[in-house]
């Protein structure tokens, strides 16, 4: 019950996250609020820790997962930030949905006795084709609107390649002293990129959409978010962890929609189907085998 638990409250976090992103940078910029999200998250996790009495273990194996960690943390969520600047909040997770399909190909290459049959090299087929059309859509949304689906194709790519990596490791790491060790490579990275490509300090008075972001990133996605998805991902293989985008998709297309007045045209529509349908055929295969 504790893996449904937590595996449902990711669902949740990540089905209102795209829209908190889109908002967070709408005012101080894309970089001060990721920056200050994972700011925040720090804090509240170095609280955590103290209050649990947790040490970060130090051994090598633990450094590595740190590291792992934070191409998550660091690579992947500063892609997603940029690239949600310039795209609908649900396609963000629409493109996150090829996470799945990412994370098998890469386990194919990386963790031993991983294969892949027949009917789930299908369905990597059926996601680039959801894929292809939602990228046929980008003029319709301005000029870099395929550059921001290009910056999340890539974010979904480096979480991918985060997750087998901790399977891969399997140093038995505590969810929260792995969020704690990631943010601690994580947080000093984003000061230097906020200080070296924008190091603008915000106005007084941010937007109380963009503020309210900010806090619920740091303080809920963050700080509860990570820690349960490491807990399910430690618990989980990671193409079943990864399938939790088979329902954040359509989750965050229709809060886009209904919150923030977001186009959902019959080409969006058939794209995200196409993806989502990958999905099943995978998931299916997967069983089956």
């Amino acid at each position: 019950m504790k893996i449904l638990a937590a595996y449902c409250t990711v669902i949740l976090i990540w089905s209102t996250t795209p829209l908190a992103i889109k908002w967070s940078g709408e005012g101080p910029g894309f970089l001060l609020g990721v920056t200050a999200r994972m700011v925040i998250g720090l804090l509240c996790v170095l609280l955590l820790l103290l209050a649990k009495r947790q040490r970060l273990p130090w051994q090598r194996r633990a450094l590595a997962c740190y590291l792992a960690v934070g191409v998550h943390l660091y690579g992947s969520m500063l892609a997603v930030y940029w690239g949600a600047q310039w795209i609908p909040s649900g396609w963000v997770a629409v493109i996150f949905g090829l996470t799945p399909l990412l994370t098998a190909i890469l386990s194919r290459l990386w963790l031993r006795g991983y294969r892949s049959s027949s009917q789930q090299w299908l369905a990597y087929g059926g996601g680039l084709a959801g894929l292809a059309i939602l990228f046929g859509s980008a003029p319709d949304h301005g000029p870099n609107a395929l550059c921001g689906m290009l910056g999340v194709l890539l974010s979904a790519l480096l979480q991918a390649l985060s997750a087998v990596w901790i399977k891969r490791l399997e140093a038995g790491i505590a969810p929260l002293c792995q969020l704690g060790g990631g943010l601690l490579l994580a947080v000093p990275a984003y000061l230097a990129t906020w200080a070296w490509f924008d190091g603008i300090w915000p106005p007084p008075l941010l937007p109380v959409p963009a503020l309210a972001s900010i806090v619920y990133l740091g303080v809920v996605a963050t700080t509860i978010g990570f820690p349960l998805y490491y807990y399910v991902l430690n618990h989980l293989a990671a193409t079943r962890v990864s399938l939790i985008t088979l329902v954040t998709p359509v989750s965050a297309l229709y809060l886009g929609n209904w919150i923030n007045g977001e186009p959902l045209t019959a080409r969006i529509a058939g794209g995200t189907a196409c993806i989502l349908l990958s999905l099943l055929v995978h998931e299916f295969a997967r069983r089956a085998d």
